[in-house]
């Protein structure tokens, strides 16, 4: 039985779905993937149901179709960003019972599960608890406390919050789609499973994922978490800058954008001149690429200018030997490591999801940084034992058999009960 997690990234631009399994040396490999235009989401966050479900079932039938034999999704990790997110550090204490008992698993699900009883703002929901170090009867720095003795657990926690109302949109569009939600993941944190080494972590490193609505922030140190954060511009927010500067049509400006954008003005030559067709009628208007760098470069510099207000804010600014990762489709603009670099003087590179990828993926442009964060939500997926024991596959991990009926049947009628009973225990 081959273990299979399905990622679904619902982004601003597009919507994809990643199916993935674990090789024998620990490696993901990506079975399928369907990507789709995402139409009815705004910023990261759904602002049009019909639309968003349409865009989930477009991408979910790609990546069923895309393999050999038959492959039923039905269980999915999901990303959630947009502005409404919010991280808060807090301390949780558990005193256990007996002193010479081994800390187990129970008790630290036991701290966690208490961190999810804070009380929040009206409209504000805990969406992830992340903890960061332990305190075992007043010794610091504790990585894993289980196997020791003691009476008086801590341990600090990175808790990540967001709106209500996003989660639940976000729900009743997979639901729609036929699908249902195994888990929802804060994106950046999936983005930096699928780029960022443990290494870079232990080391200190800042991620940056700019995406189509939102710019994602992730800080790590000493292998923790310890600061997160939403930017709510990201690449749409150039596009419209390009329309608006140069006056032509939305799509114009997108390809203008991908084909001959830069982040660097300087960079560009000043007789450089691209030809855009005019409408119906009209005289085709000539731009020069200059100019389209600098309204560009401006746009940039914003993002990275508040990008380093939360590295400062973060209070890890001199501890960050890793520098910058930069990766999302916002990435692939030229000159972008160059501009982090300048702004910022840390050092700085793109991002690709190829930290835990095996060698023999064979889909085209997967390991472009567009596609990190639904390669995330895979690893994740495996990280969190949500394993789904879902088709068979192949040696070469590119034919998937299907079960048959009446075991699929079986099988995720028990996956669906499970997910009832963990929803009503959610509300």
């Amino acid at each position: 039985m081959a273990k299979v997690i399905v990622g679904l990234d619902i982004g601003t631009t597009k919507i994809a779905c990643f199916v993935g399994t674990k090789n024998e040396h620990g490696k993901i490999e990506i079975l399928s993937m369907g990507t789709s235009e995402s139409l009815g989401v705004r910023r990261g966050m759904v602002s049009n149901i019909e639309q968003t479900v349409q865009s989930i079932q477009a991408a979910v039938k790609e990546a069923q179709q895309r393999v050999e034999g038959e492959l039923i999704i039905r269980v999915v990790n999901v990303g959630i960003a947009g502005q409404h997110i919010k991280s808060l550090q807090h301390r949780g204490i558990h005193t256990r019972n007996q002193n010479n008992d081994e800390i187990s698993q129970k008790d630290i699900d036991a701290l966690i599960e208490d961190m999810y009883k804070l009380v929040m703002l009206p409209g504000e929901e805990i969406i992830t608890v992340l903890p960061q170090e332990y305190i075992v009867d007043n010794e610091q720095g504790v990585r894993d406390p289980i196997g020791m003795c003691g009476v008086r657990l801590e341990a600090n926690f990175h808790i990540i919050t967001g709106n209500v109302g996003a989660s639940i949109n976000i729900h009743k569009c997979v639901e729609r789609a036929g699908l249902e939600v195994k888990d929802i993941i804060l994106e950046p944190i999936a983005s930096a499973d699928a780029v960022l080494s443990d290494e870079e972590k232990e080391a200190g490193i800042v991620l940056v994922d700019i995406g189509g609505g939102t710019t994602d922030v992730a800080i790590f140190h000493e292998g923790i978490i310890r600061h997160t954060a939403v930017i709510p511009f990201g690449g749409n927010v150039i596009t419209d800058d390009i329309k608006e500067g140069c006056t032509i049509m939305k799509r114009q400006a997108e390809m203008l954008k991908t084909k001959f954008g830069s982040a660097l003005a300087s960079e560009s030559q000043e007789n450089e001149i691209v030809c855009i067709p005019g409408l119906r009628g009209r005289e085709p208007k000539e731009i020069s690429i200059r100019n389209l760098a600098s309204i560009i470069q401006a746009r940039m510099e914003e993002i990275v200018e508040l990008v380093y207000y939360e590295i400062r804010n973060s209070g890890y600014e001199k501890k960050l030997i890793g520098g910058i990762v930069v990766t999302g489709g916002g990435s692939q603009l030229k000159h972008v490591t160059q501009l982090f670099e300048y702004i910022t003087g840390m050092d700085t590179r793109i991002g690709y999801p190829t930290e835990h990828l095996a060698n023999n993926n064979h889909i085209e442009n997967l390991t472009s940084p567009m596609y990190s964060t639904g390669i995330g939500l895979v690893l994740k997926g495996f990280e969190t034992l949500g394993k789904i024991d879902m088709p068979t596959t192949t040696s070469n991990a590119t034919t998937v058999k299907s079960h048959s009926q009446k075991e699929r049947g079986s099988f995720f009628d028990s996956i669906m009960s499970k997910g009832k009973s963990w929803f009503a225990e959610e509300n």
